[in-house]
């Protein structure tokens, strides 16, 4: 192997693929990037054996192809602090990396490609395409509601659910939930419910930086990938069922709010002041044409603030988690968002009046 490339052309898709990249790994090769040459194309993959993420770029003066692995960490940690606009020479020699940029040269330990995992290829069974930014509001709308420690396994991960002309993303870690639909052409007949772990799901949202270009998801019974000009994630599903969200999902509620979604979350986040991370339950009283937020810890401190909304119904006092409000109050796009509920010990119902196909729901805690 033996070609030369420009330092800031080799920059950024190195930073890309190098987020999955196992520090610590029990295999070795983990840690390290392969590096493929092939032609004037230039292939950088890093993988955790759960996911694997690739790049491609242009590389216009090659000697000689291959293939072979070396640290991911040293290599981009090189590269970045060469001058901008340098050129680099890789080449191989006695299973070392040598990498030369002007009066500076490094020799890397190196591993042989063949021990680097990749991906196995199976029949896909869902195939869709759209923008990243379609893409990037599903996840930012419902990952912040996936568990991260559940003894459950479908709890830690996203359920990817794909319809005919359809695509919903779901996540709930139980205490809260958050669903968001898009239409988007496919090619299924039947529903299809992959579940994308946790990890893969915030390194997807990740690589999501130009809004216009398109996304072309494809999946089968154990894979999702994820498939961009600039990269391509490839990412093992989580072999467990997803419970049956639909059921928890509040349909009947007798008693409605409008109100300012920022004014909102404002005040929790004020509310929120006062709280540890242990204990973060405040007390919400709705009253007519009022919801107030009350918050106590146990050093005896009080904040109280009220909030205008459009609500003639009657009084009630409920308990919820601060910070999964918030949540969703950052998540929700528009001005206004709308509650509803049946009482104190029924979960809410979030939406934004105007839907563009989020839903959430927060279950009450105890005062």
């Amino acid at each position: 192997m033996q070609f030369k490339i420009a330092r800031d052309a080799l920059l950024k898709p190195m930073q890309l693929v190098s987020g999955v990249v196992e520090r610590r790994s029990t295999l070795p090769v983990l840690s390290n990037l392969l590096l493929d040459i092939q032609g004037n194309r230039l292939s950088l993959t890093s993988s955790n054996q759960e996911l694997e993420l690739s790049a491609e770029v242009d590389v216009s003066d090659v000697q000689a192809e291959g293939r072979i692995t070396a640290s991911a960490r040293k290599l981009f940690d090189i590269c970045r602090s060469l001058p901008e606009d340098s050129e680099i020479l890789f080449s191989v020699s006695s299973a070392q990396l040598r990498v030369s940029s002007g009066r500076s040269n490094f020799s890397l330990a190196t591993l042989p490609a063949e021990d680097f995992p990749k991906a196995e290829n199976e029949i896909d069974t869902v195939a869709l395409t759209l923008t990243q930014e379609q893409l990037s509001e599903l996840l930012a709308s419902t990952s912040f509601a996936m568990a991260q420690k559940d003894f459950r396994p479908y709890l830690n991960g996203m359920l990817i659910e794909v319809d005919s002309g359809s695509l919903r993303a779901v996540a709930t870690d139980g205490h809260r939930l958050a669903l968001h639909t898009v239409q988007v052409e496919n090619n299924v007949k039947e529903k299809q419910r992959l579940i994308l772990p946790r990890r893969s799901a915030i390194e997807l949202a990740r690589l999501l930086q130009d809004p216009e270009e398109l996304v072309t998801i494809t999946g089968g019974a154990s894979h999702i990938r994820a498939q961009m000009s600039s990269c391509t994630l490839v990412s093992k599903l989580v072999n467990s069922r997803y419970a049956d969200y639909e059921r928890v999902i509040p349909r009947d509620g007798s008693k409605s709010l409008v109100g300012n979604r920022e004014a909102l979350r404002q005040a929790c986040q004020r509310a929120a002041i006062l709280f540890s991370e242990k204990y973060q339950i405040a007390s919400f009283n709705l009253g007519s044409g009022e919801f107030k937020v009350v918050a106590r810890n146990p050093d005896q401190e009080v904040s109280e603030e009220s909030v205008s909304v459009d609500y003639d119904g009657d009084p009630i006092e409920i308990g919820f988690n601060v910070s999964y409000l918030i949540d969703v109050f950052t998540a929700i796009t528009t001005d206004k968002v709308r509650m509803e509920l049946t009482d104190a010990n029924s979960a809410v119902l979030l939406e934004p009046v105007e839907n563009y196909g989020a839903s959430f729901v927060v279950s009450p805690s105890r005062l």
